[in-house]
């Protein structure tokens, strides 16, 4: 091993450079939930194909006839067994397939699917490893954590990363490589297999007298030593694979410790890796606010044309729902910011505002196809109009991009705060013409966005910390029907909040497939958090996301003006009543939410009551307690290494 790894090595048994002739065997482990192949795993197997004799794919769980199909081309066989005992028992079951036959190989590679790949060549790396003495190698490796981070005692030691093992036949053809693989205990969790496998095969090996090496050591001057926080400096040194990890990380760790990864994405995109593939993975197996965070999804766009090309136009459709007819001049100039043509489909409640809406487009050019449509029923509002009015142009295969919009006044709320959501929503969609071009070259550019709208409004409305409202039980269950398995957002989902985009008609397919009708939605009544509409209206990225395509967040200068210092001045306020940086402050608040019956409301009346225990005596121990419990939480919480979840996932 290298210096860096703090291992005595003894290496008492005799081992050789990769011969010019050898062969090697690559065992591969896939794990997918729906049973599908996402497509980085076949273009990672195709750019191995010129470096390995022998391709075994070993699926964990189900395979899909589609899965069947992305596999067929790039493995020599495919075995699919239970998903039982993680990637680590998966690896056992490729071993113990090849059986005996392995000794036809000098190499052997036990890999699985959490890494994209390659971001560059093999083939230095291999060229450079082959001619090294060794027994086992890995591609990355893990600094010594002391106390242990899933046992809290001991240490974990200096370990190769599991994602990534070679082993070369002086080793594969031991009896404590035999002894190993048959005594390997269950794993149920998985902690279990980094506790059981990852941590301890290193040192094992080692201790025994093998000897092992990493492609690409640990950065010695990064000062938290763990691969998820250099994957942008492992690209830059070179390294092919690039862990799926920073891409799906709490952004809250990944903020404490200054890991963009929208930065990392840039250095793949840099190098030649089709980041398309990396995008249309994360849509469809991360939380999209998540998703949205981690990769810095938001885009602030110029009130200047930058981007847009004129000689590749997307043929669009603006669907209007205009229920305050009177607003319709305004959405109309609005409409009027899209570059080149577009046709234009509006749907309002009644005949009568559908005529004082045509005597407004009378007066004013076409800029291509216009339809004024009386909705069958209200029920639904904007929601019911353009997923049963509008149906049959969003089926229609006539258009590359929407824009939905609707007459929004929000009478609710009051003055300020309505034209504040009103203003939200079109400045940030339709700003002006410039600014609308870039919107659209956005697509133009990315083959797989699928959907683009304003950040969540926050000025005037309570939403953030609370996005989901009463809908997420009535989400999921729609999810199911819909057969959405895109996981969804913990706190508040990424979502049009105010239920305009622009999106391409593709990617809402999934929400085509119910025929809704007005029964659906119900009268006025319903229209409340918890009914259909308000569970449509969180709906379209996990829809999208279902089927590949990713979100970006979009926003002009002078609202992001507004918008992050009203935002980083209330963190500033909440971040002064509790100690430590951001991490420590949510992770404590999340704490004590979870303690008594859940609900941080108690530990706040609690926290009055204690200025005055006299009036509720017997609540002042247990707040006593619950102070003592998290000022030593709190002292754990300081430091950011426990919040990483250590491991080859």
């Amino acid at each position: 091993m290298s210096k860096t790894s703090d291992l005595i090595v003894f290496p008492s048994r005799p081992a050789s450079a990769f011969p010019a002739d050898g062969k090697r065997l690559l065992v591969y482990v896939v794990y997918d939930k729906r049973g599908d192949v996402e497509d980085y795993i076949p273009y990672a197997l195709r750019s191995l194909r010129e470096h390995v004799d022998h391709i075994l794919v070993v699926v964990n769980g189900k395979l899909t006839d589609a899965g069947r199909a992305a596999l067929e081309p790039v493995a020599d066989e495919i075995l699919v067994r239970e998903n039982r005992g993680f990637d680590i028992w998966g690896y056992k079951a490729g071993i113990d397939h090849v059986g005996e036959a392995i000794a036809d190989f000098d190499e052997l590679i036990i890999a699985n699917d959490t890494w994209y790949g390659p971001v560059c060549p093999f083939g230095p790396v291999f060229d450079r490893i082959d001619g090294q003495e060794l027994h086992f190698w890995g591609m990355t490796d893990h600094a010594r954590v002391e106390p242990h981070p899933f046992t809290f005692t001991g240490y974990l030691p200096y370990h190769l990363q599991s994602y990534w093992v070679g082993v070369r036949r002086e080793m594969f053809l031991s009896e404590e490589w035999q002894r190993y693989w048959a005594e390997l205990p269950p794993m149920d969790s998985y902690s279990d297999a980094v506790v059981k496998h990852e941590g301890v095969f290193t040192e094992h090996f080692t201790d025994h007298g093998f000897i092992g090496e990493v492609a690409f050591p640990i950065i010695t001057d990064v000062a938290e030593n763990y691969p998820v926080l250099y994957a942008r400096q492992l690209l830059e040194a070179g390294c092919p694979t690039l862990k799926r990890r920073p891409f799906f990380q709490w952004p809250v760790l990944l903020d404490r410790l200054a890991v963009i990864g929208r930065w990392t994405l840039e250095v793949a995109e840099q190098a030649g890796y089709p980041v398309e593939l990396i995008h249309r993975d994360v849509a469809r197996n991360v939380q999209p606010r998540v998703a949205n965070t981690d990769l810095a999804m938001l885009e602030v766009l110029a009130e200047t044309d930058l981007a847009y090309d004129p000689t590749a136009p997307l043929r669009t459709v603006v669907l209007a729902h205009i229920y305050y007819e009177e607003m319709a001049p305004e959405m109309l100039d609005r409409a009027d910011c899209l570059p080149g043509e577009y046709d234009l489909v509006i749907t309002t409640a009644d005949e009568v505002k559908a005529e004082a809406i045509r005597a407004v487009l009378a007066g004013r050019p076409a800029r291509g196809a216009r339809e004024v449509r009386v909705v069958a029923s209200n029920n639904g509002r904007d929601q019911g109009a353009f997923l049963i009015d509008c149906r049959d142009v969003l089926l229609s295969g006539e258009y590359d991009l929407l824009v939905k919009i609707h007459s929004k006044k929000t009478p609710q709320d009051i003055y300020s705060v309505g034209r504040h959501f009103r203003e939200q929503q079109f400045t940030n969609l339709l700003n002006s013409p410039g600014y609308a071009a870039n919107v659209v070259a956005l697509f133009q550019r990315e083959p797989g966005l699928g959907l683009a709208y304003p950040p969540t409004v926050h000025l005037g409305h309570p939403t953030l910390g609370r996005g989901w409202w009463a809908n997420k039980p009535g989400f999921y269950e729609l999810c199911k029907e819909l057969g959405i398995h895109v996981p969804l957002d913990d706190i508040s989902p990424l979502a049009p909040f105010g239920s305009m985009y622009f999106a391409r008609p593709e990617a809402l397919g999934v929400l085509l497939r119910r025929e809704w009708n007005p029964d659906d939605f119900g009268g006025a009544e319903a229209y409340q958090d918890g009914g259909l509409a308000h569970i449509l209206e969180r709906m379209p990225s996990y829809a999208a996301g279902e089927l590949g395509y990713h979100t970006r967040t979009i926003a002009n200068a002078e609202y992001l003006a507004q918008s992050h210092t009203a935002l980083e001045y209330n963190l500033d306020q909440l971040s002064a009543t509790i100690p430590g940086a951001s991490i420590d402050q949510i992770g404590l608040l999340h704490i004590l939410g979870k303690m008594g019956d859940g609900s941080i409301g108690d530990f706040l009346r609690m926290y009055m009551r204690r200025h005055h225990p006299q009036k509720d005596p017997e609540m002042l121990a247990p707040w006593g307690a619950r102070v003592v419990r998290a000022r030593a939480v709190l002292g754990r919480l300081r430091d950011p290494r426990r919040w990483i979840r250590r491991g080859s996932r």
